[in-house]
C-alpha cells in the first residue's frame, strides 16, 4: 500500500499538535486549583472511551480483514489477535523500563490528604516541598521534574507511532485518535511542569520541559515511518494494524483510566468514557 506525501505531512502533523498538548498541561498547571481538575478527568475518560472503541471496532477488525486475504479465517484471525497482544506487551515493557518513583502513570495513595495539583499527580511524598516552601529541597525537586520529562518522553513513543499509523488509515480516524492523545497529554504537561516550576520559581523553563517532552510523539512516529515504510504492505499495514491496537488498549486500561480516577469525582470519569464511545461510534457510522 502506498501513501501519498500529503497523506504522510497530515499525518505527522496530527502527530505534533498531539505531542505538544503538553504545553497546554503547563499552562493549567501555572493556573489551576484543584476544584477547576474535574475537566481533566472527563476528559481523560473520554480519551479513553474513543481509544477503547476505536482499537475493538475499527482498527482489529480492519488488521483482521487485512490478514484474511493472506490466510484462511482461522489462521487471520489468530494472527491478529497475537500482533494485538503484540502491543500490549511491547507497551508494558516499555511501562517496565521505567523507575517507579518517576513513571507518572505509578498509582499513588492519595486516601490522607487534600491535594494540590503536585500531589495529585507525585503523591504524598512530595507534600513536604510544597507545604514547606522555606525548606524546598529545590534540587530533588527539578531532579524529579527532569526525570518525569524523560519517562513521559519514553512513553510517547508508541502513541506517536499509533497517532501516524491511524492518521494515515483514515484521516477522520486520525483525527479522533490525536486528540485522545492530545486529552491524554494534558495531565503528563502538568506532571512535568510542576516540580520543575516550584524548584525554579520559572515558568518559562517548566514550559520547555515540558513541551519537548510531547517532542517524543512525532519523533515516535517519525522513527516507525522510518523502520516499517522500506516494508509496507498489505500484509505490513496487518500487523501494525494489531499492534498499534493494543497499545491504544494499554494506554486507554494503565494510564488514562486510572489517572481520571485521580481527578474522579461523581463518576466523571465514566461519564467521559462512555460520551468518547458514543461520539466516536456516532463518527464513524456517519462517515462511512
Amino acid at each position: 500500500m502506498e501513501f501519498t506525501f500529503s497523506q504522510i505531512i497530515f499525518a505527522l502533523f496530527l502527530t505534533l499538535l498531539a505531542g505538544f498538548s503538553t504545553s497546554i498541561g503547563a499552562v493549567i498547571a501555572f493556573f489551576s486549583k484543584k476544584d477547576d481538575l474535574r475537566i481533566l478527568s472527563f476528559g481523560l475518560g473520554f480519551s479513553a472511551g474513543v481509544m477503547i472503541y476505536i482499537s475493538f471496532m475499527e482498527i482489529l477488525p480492519e488488521s483482521l480483514r487485512e490478514f484474511s486475504e493472506f490466510y484462511q479465517s482461522k489462521w487471520a484471525e489468530l494472527f491478529g489477535l497475537v500482533c494485538f497482544f503484540v502491543g500490549i506487551v511491547l507497551s508494558g515493557l516499555i511501562d517496565r523500563l521505567i523507575p517507579q518513583d518517576v513513571n507518572p502513570h505509578e498509582p499513588k495513595d492519595y486516601s490522607e490528604v487534600k491535594m494540590c495539583p503536585v500531589v495529585q499527580i507525585y503523591g504524598k511524598e512530595t507534600i513536604s516541598y510544597i507545604e514547606k516552601t522555606t525548606k524546598i529541597n529545590a534540587k530533588a525537586l527539578k531532579r524529579a521534574g527532569i526525570f518525569t520529562a524523560i519517562a513521559i518522553a519514553i512513553h510517547n513513543f508508541p502513541e506517536g507511532f499509533a497517532t501516524f499509523i491511524s492518521s494515515l488509515d483514515s484521516i477522520s480516524l486520525g483525527i479522533m485518535v490525536a486528540i485522545a492523545v492530545a486529552l491524554h497529554n494534558i495531565p503528563e504537561g502538568m506532571a512535568v511542569s510542576l516540580p520543575i516550576y516550584h524548584a525554579t520559581g520559572d515558568k518559562k523553563k517548566a514550559f520547555i520541559y515540558s513541551s519537548l517532552s510531547g517532542f517524543a510523539e512525532p519523533l515516535g512516529a517519525i522513527i516507525g515511518a522510518v523502520i516499517i515504510f522500506p516494508f509496507m504492505g498489505d500484509l505490513t499495514l496487518a500487523i501494525t494494524f494489531a499492534i498499534v491496537a493494543g497499545i491504544m488498549v494499554f494506554i486507554s486500561f494503565d494510564e488514562l483510566l486510572p489517572t481520571a480516577r485521580t481527578y474522579d469525582k461523581a463518576h466523571d470519569s465514566l461519564y467521559g468514557l462512555v460520551i468518547g464511545m458514543a461520539i466516536m461510534a456516532l463518527s464513524l457510522n456517519l462517515l462511512q
